[in-house]
């Protein structure tokens, strides 16, 4: 696991005045990685680092000829389209950029004056997908969500007798990964109710899912196992998520080989991929609960018990279409911790995804899962908030919900903040959902 270092020292400060601000998700101690170009442009997509409000575009920082050596290298290839290619260079090139774009960004830094000119507004750009996502795996790590929601179908035995020994996952629909601010349509599918006959029509019953997404670095080759101790080396970074789901539809279809299409219709990713370096200040310890077992050996290591968790907030917040036009910001619904969800660790998840020979790639993305603490106002989805939809949300514009409508939009949100440490976001996880396409 990656050490705290020069980069994350508490005093630094940026000649990007944005950067020092209190609250701002990015400052020079973040330096997270995305891909972008001007809104409307028609320039090709380009690999930049958020710094304040600003974008240090990386193509152009080449250009200028302040770095050299293996951060240059390592630069060219995060300029690229996608960030695959720097993904997959490992650990010491991304930490090799990080410490050269720290040092050029610092207060008092004698290159300002050739990189001032490499910075675009954050406000006037789009986003693509941070990485070409080869494939997709959606973890069930949030102990507190397996069981509210195993509660509402089986009361008296919520959570799997597996739930505490295997990482539980299932193979997601990696084309339908959009990125942040992307809509997502209302899926179509069958749902079945009480009469005999399933029925056919758009979800009634769309839902929100607050999770993080993990993005490989370097991968394994098919059949070597990725060991628990080496398991973070391969992870480049961390991103909010949103993987949609319709709850009519999934009860009837996932039956037995899980589910389909009420999960394949859209997942959405946040744009900026904060590095696990910059995590390193806020690592957290790995306990489980008193009486539970240990995980079995492979999926055991001292660093990952000590420092395995990242002390993550998320908060997740809605805004119907009449909250926007009445001019209402959005409403909090929930707010949670990842250390406080997670029965598992992205190390163990690693070691796991691979212990049976399956060959990770640069630009993976595995899923936590929905990330609940245990009291309601935690809940990472509706189907929890709502107790399946018994318990309507009442919000400022004297709407409710139970599920998501048409018009809804739903924005993540996740920062870390120690007393001995800067605090760092993830920027915005969004997503508006929207009548289907076709019926």
């Amino acid at each position: 696991m990656t050490a705290v270092n020069e980069t994350h020292a508490l005093g630094l400060r940026s000649w990007v005045a944005s950067a020092n601000a209190e609250h701002t998700d990015f400052p020079i101690q973040n330096l997270p990685f995305g891909v972008f170009r001007r809104r409307g442009s028609g320039e090709r997509f380009r690999g930049g680092v958020a710094i304040g409000d600003q974008i240090l575009d990386l193509a152009a920082t080449v250009a200028s000829g302040v770095l050299d050596g293996a951060a240059r290298e390592a630069a060219i290839a995060a300029s690229r389209e996608q960030l695959n290619e720097f993904m997959a260079m490992g650990p010491s090139a991304w930490s090799a950029l990080r410490l050269a774009l720290s040092r050029i960004l610092r207060d008092g830094a004698a290159e300002r004056g050739r990189v001032e000119g490499c910075l675009v507004g954050q406000h006037a750009v789009e986003h693509a997908l941070p990485a070409a996502i080869g494939d997709y795996t959606d973890f069930y790590i949030g102990i507190h969500h397996a069981t509210a929601v195993g509660r509402l179908f089986r009361p008296d035995a919520p959570l799997l007798p597996n739930y505490k020994w295997v990482p539980i996952g299932y193979h997601g629909r990696s084309s339908s990964v959009v990125v942040s601010g992307e809509p997502i349509y209302r899926p179509l599918g069958q749902r079945k109710g009480l009469a005999e006959v399933p029925d056919f029509g758009p979800s009634e019953r769309v839902d929100y899912e607050l999770e993080l997404g993990f993005l490989v670095g370097t991968g394994n080759p098919r059949g070597e196992g990725i060991p628990i101790e080496n398991a973070e080396s391969h992870l480049f970074g961390v991103a909010l998520f949103n993987d949609w789901s319709a709850r009519d539809i999934q009860p009837w279809e996932y039956q037995p080989l899980g589910p389909f299409l009420s999960k394949n219709f859209g997942s959405t990713l946040a744009p900026w991929v904060v590095t696990l370096e910059a995590l390193a200040p806020f690592r957290s310890p790995y306990r489980r609960p008193a009486g539970d077992a240990d995980p079995l050996p492979y999926l055991d290591a001292a660093e990952n018990s000590a420092n395995g968790l990242i002390d993550i907030q998320l908060e997740v917040l809605l805004q119907t279409k009449k909250m926007a036009y009445s001019g209402l910001g959005p409403e909090r619904l929930s707010r949670s911790s990842f250390v406080e969800a997670a029965y598992w660790t992205p190390a163990q998840l690693v070691a796991h995804h691979t212990i049976g020979g399956c060959n990770l790639a640069p630009g993976d993305l595995l899923g936590s899962g929905t990330l609940s603490g245990p009291a309601i106002t935690q809940a990472g989805s509706l189907i929890e908030r709502t107790f399946g939809g018994r318990d309507p949300i009442s919000l400022p514009s004297d709407e409710k919900r139970t599920y998501l409508e048409d018009g809804d939009t739903v924005v993540f949100r996740a920062w870390c903040e120690r007393n001995e440490a800067r605090r760092i976001g993830f920027g915005e996880c969004a997503g508006t959902v929207l009548a289907p396409k076709r019926i």
